[in-house]
């Protein structure tokens, strides 16, 4: 559970449905749902991955962690990691076949290259984002192969957001400047605008959005930006590792309610409200296990 991160997984599944939603993919729920499935096990390999990559900064800074506290060995969070990344590029095979599986092989890559190569260098926050990125991408391919463009405006709202969490995270341990955690809220300032703009296009084949799914997806949207945007401003006024982390929770679970926004602004607002039960059982679960 620890090691996983497992309740953050919870962020994960809205990834999916949104790309779907634009890509004219949530007619049916085996596919979707299958997708999702194996979006979770890539992102609890990923939360493996990075334990066992970070084990030795870890044994500083977080000692707490389940490899630097002896409860869980560097060789079997490697093979988690690498099990759990199996699992999710067959779900995805199954679930969607061959183009769905042309989707989770870079996702997967993308995960680990993160995690064993990037995390420590500037370009961490991008990666980041690319993996969210193409998580999304994932769930278009439960649509049309025509309609999968659609989901691009989706995976850079979900891209920009995640890069923001990412920047903010490097001063989870040590605090930052103001400035600092000015830019990294800068950073998410595409994302209102783009999810604002699939309110007010046309859903999936030209279809005009109804208003009642236009009128939900804008309440999940302030939704967002009341989950996010407060404890990012708490962050910037006291820019300290406590203030920091918190900030950074909020911004992991402030994915669920844009994730639910781009759903239903896509034609799908029932789906679009499944997924906010997610957002307070996450916050619940989390108070047990961390999910930075």
């Amino acid at each position: 559970m620890e090691l996983v991160r497992a309740p953050a997984a919870l962020s994960v599944p809205g990834d999916v449905l949104s790309g779907a939603a634009a890509a004219g993919g949530l007619r049916e729920v085996r596919g979707p749902a299958g997708l999702a499935a194996a979006s979770v096990c890539l992102y609890w390999a990923g939360m493996a991955l990075n334990d066992y990559a970070d084990r030795r900064l870890d044994a500083v800074e977080r000692p707490e962690r389940p490899i630097p506290s002896g409860r869980v060995r560097p060789g079997t969070a490697l093979a988690v990691a690498a099990g759990l990344t199996g699992a999710g590029v067959a779900l995805a095979a199954a679930a969607g076949g061959r183009r769905s599986l042309r989707a989770a092989v870079p996702l997967a890559a993308a995960v680990w290259a993160y995690d064993l190569l990037l995390k420590p260098t500037r370009a961490a926050p991008a990666a980041m984002a690319l993996c969210r990125g193409l998580d999304v991408m994932l769930g278009a391919t439960a649509g049309e192969a025509g309609r999968r463009r659609a989901a691009l405006p989706a995976a850079l709202a979900v891209g920009a957001h995640t890069y923001a969490v990412t920047l903010l995270s490097r001063g989870e341990v040590g605090g930052a400047t103001p400035r600092r955690v000015g830019l990294a809220a800068a950073a998410a300032a595409p994302v209102v605008p783009l999810a604002l703009a699939q309110i007010a296009g046309r859903g999936p084949g030209g279809a005009e959005t109804s208003r009642v799914a236009r009128g939900v997806a804008t309440g999940l949207l302030g939704a967002y930006a009341a989950a996010v945007g407060g404890p990012q401003a708490a962050a910037v006024r006291e820019p300290s590792a406590e203030r920091i982390r918190r900030a950074v929770g909020a911004g992991i679970l402030g994915l669920i309610p844009l994730q639910a926004a781009l759903t239903a602004a896509r034609g799908h607002p029932l789906a679009g409200l499944a997924l906010v039960p997610a957002h307070p059982l996450a916050r619940r679960l989390t108070r047990k296990v961390s999910p930075t």
